[in-house]
């Protein structure tokens, strides 16, 4: 079986890695549209060997597509979103336009599959940090049930685009020849203030709301209650971004409701779908960003329990939030469908 498929934003980091991703999977498609604003359009890219010429999205480009993949912003999903629909595709969209939206399904193929069976022509793919986090909460909650999540992530800069990748290495640069550090994307283009990532830590993702919480934040709070259908979790997030080219890093605290031992979870985990665990303090052995510009499981090490609360324990993920976090969940999705 074949599919035509296109793909909105394909000239960014998302898109990109979506036809990276399409290539190494294999996946049955016996067309590739590519789309981007008008700007991009006539640009070429190469793809298995053949140079794509890149098109601008409009309604009348999704005739004949029967998968449409959005890596573009919310605003662009929701305008082109339900015109690719009513031309006969599914939509995977990656944005938030439509993650809370409780006609439109919010997945992960290791969780939730079965959601896929209820979708109305859009699917929502979930925030990169909700992903890897809850792939590798997923055998916990199964095992013991979760009752309290307390995350702090750390994120990569590719996780806001090429334009912060690049500003990194320009600062980079300039810091180590003694020239003042320009910044003007992070933590958020829409920020008031602009501060540097290199040799930084930045403690906000996104934009704050009234009561201190940015909307990284809160999306990782709403869709880890929707995948999971389960709102009952309490859930305690702090979003960070840190100097590194790719992979998100979460710390994760998780109480659960019933005991479960270090050696159990360590168990559970390594059986879990998507996850591999690498956790040997002796080799000093655990999950590193750096080692994973290219993989798409999750990884899980510092298994350990929580010395301060009974039925606790503390886990350290890290997942590349342009794989397994976007591009990666998108195409599983679509090949959950196909069957």
């Amino acid at each position: 079986m074949s599919v035509r498929v296109a793909i909105v934003g394909a000239t960014g980091a998302v898109g990109q890695t979506l036809l990276k991703v399409l290539a190494e999977r294999s996946f049955p498609a016996s067309e590739v549209r590519l789309l981007a604003s008008a700007r991009s359009a006539g640009r070429t890219v190469e793809f298995q060997g053949e140079q794509l010429t890149i098109a601008e999205a409009e309604p009348k480009a999704f005739e004949g597509i029967e998968y449409a993949f959005f890596c573009a912003s919310g605003e662009i999903a929701r305008s082109l979103g339900p015109e690719a629909v009513a031309r006969g595709a599914v939509v995977i969209d990656n944005s938030s336009a439509f993650r809370m939206d409780d006609s439109v399904p919010l997945i992960v193929p290791e969780i939730n599959a079965k959601a896929l069976n209820n979708h109305q022509g859009i699917i929502a793919n979930p925030n990169c940090s909700t992903i890897i986090m809850v792939v590798a909460l997923k055998p916990l909650y199964d095992a013991v049930g979760i009752k309290r999540i307390v995350v702090s992530t750390y994120q990569a800069a590719s996780g806001a685009g090429v334009e912060a990748v690049e500003e990194l290495k320009q600062q980079v640069e300039a810091f180590s020849a003694g020239r003042p550090m320009e910044a003007r994307i992070l933590p958020s283009a829409a920020a008031k203030k602009h501060y540097p990532l290199a040799f930084n830590v930045i403690p906000q993702v996104d934009l704050f709301g009234k009561d201190g919480y940015t909307k990284e934040e809160w999306k990782m709070v709403f869709e880890t209650h929707k995948i999971f259908n389960d709102h009952s979790i309490m859930i305690s997030p702090t979003a960070v971004r840190v100097p590194v080219m790719w992979c998100h890093s979460e710390s994760i605290n998780v109480e659960t409701y019933k005991p479960l031992s270090a050696v159990d979870a360590r168990q559970l985990l390594s059986r879990g779908q998507g996850i591999i665990v690498i956790d040997d303090i002796e080799e000093q052995l655990y999950p590193m960003p750096i080692d994973f510009p290219d993989r798409d499981e999750v990884f899980v090490g510092r298994i350990r329990g929580d010395i301060s609360a009974p039925n606790a324990l503390n886990l350290w993920v890290v997942g590349n939030q342009l794989r397994k976090g976007a591009a990666t969940n998108a195409v599983q999705i679509a090949e959950v469908l196909l069957g």
